[in-house]
C-alpha cells in the first residue's frame, strides 16, 4: 500500500453510505467504516463495499482483555478488510493477541494499527480526565513503540506526531492520521489538526478525512482536492 486518502464514512446507515459513494463515478475511494455504521449495519456493509471494489479501514478500536480481542479479531479477519485497529493502551499482550487472532491459517492478515491518543484529546484533557501527566508527545511515542514491539504495522496518530513516530519506529511503520482539515475549513471537535499538504510534508502515510469531504457541497471535488494536496 502507498500513500492514500481514506474517506471516513461516518453515516447512520447503508442507504446514506451508498448514496454518498455513488457520487464517485471514476474513483473507488479507500473508505473508513467506524462504529456508528458498523453497529447499524453489521458485517454486511463491509461485504457490500468490498464487492463494489472499495478498500476498507475498519475502525472499531478494540480494547479488552487479550483473549477477547484475539477472538474478535479472528472474526474480523474473515471480512477481508484492508486495515483494522485497536487501542495501544490495551497493553502489549493485548496487541500480540490481536495479531494472533487476525492472522489467517494461510498466514495472511489485514494491516493492524494502534490508536495512540485520540485527536480530540489534548494535554489538558489527558491530565484532567485520564490522570496521565506525561507530555502527550511522550505518551504517543511510548504507545507507538509498544505497538511496534507487539508486531503491529503502525499507529493512528495526530499528523502533528507522524514525523516523530517515523523517527522512533522507522519509515516502514505506518502512520494513519485523522484530524486533517483544509486550510479554509472548520476544525469541528478536533484539537490537533493539520492540512493535507502539511500532512504530506511531515510524512503521514494515510490521512483520514471525514466532514471536509462528506459534508462538502461537492464531495467529489473535495476528495480530489484532498488527493491533489496530499499525494500530488
Amino acid at each position: 500500500m502507498g500513500k492514500d486518502v481514506i474517506i471516513a464514512c461516518d453515516f447512520a446507515g447503508a442507504d446514506e453510505t451508498f448514496a454518498f459513494l455513488d457520487k464517485f463515478k471514476e474513483e473507488k475511494p479507500f473508505v473508513k467504516i467506524g462504529m456508528e455504521l458498523f453497529y447499524a449495519e453489521g458485517p454486511s456493509i463491509v461485504r457490500e463495499l468490498k464487492a463494489r471494489g472499495h478498500r476498507i479501514f475498519l475502525d472499531l478500536k478494540l480494547h479488552d482483555i487479550p483473549n477477547t480481542v484475539k477472538k474478535a479479531m479472528a472474526v474480523l479477519s474473515r471480512l477481508d478488510v484492508d486495515i483494522c485497529n485497536l487501542h495501544a493502551s490495551g497493553t502489549i499482550p493485548m496487541m500480540q493477541a490481536a495479531i494472533e487472532g487476525l492472522t489467517r491459517p494461510d498466514g495472511s492478515r489485514p494491516l493492524l494499527i494502534a490508536v495512540t491518543q485520540l485527536t480530540s484529546t489534548d494535554q489538558e484533557t489527558m491530565a484532567r480526565d485520564l490522570l496521565i501527566n506525561e507530555q502527550i508527545e511522550k505518551v504517543v511515542m511510548h504507545y507507538a513503540l509498544n505497538a511496534k514491539k507487539a508486531g503491529l504495522d503502525g499507529v493512528v496518530c495526530s499528523p502533528l506526531e507522524a514525523a516523530k513516530v517515523h523517527e522512533a519506529c522507522g519509515n516502514d511503520f505506518l502512520t494513519v492520521t485523522p484530524g486533517v482539515r483544509f486550510a479554509d475549513g472548520d476544525i469541528g471537535d478536533q484539537k490537533r489538526v493539520m492540512t493535507p499538504s502539511e500532512a504530506k510534508k511531515i510524512g503521514s502515510d494515510y490521512i483520514v478525512v471525514g466532514r471536509p469531504i462528506t459534508a462538502a457541497p461537492d464531495p467529489v471535488a473535495a476528495y480530489r482536492r484532498c488527493v491533489a494536496e496530499f499525494i500530488g
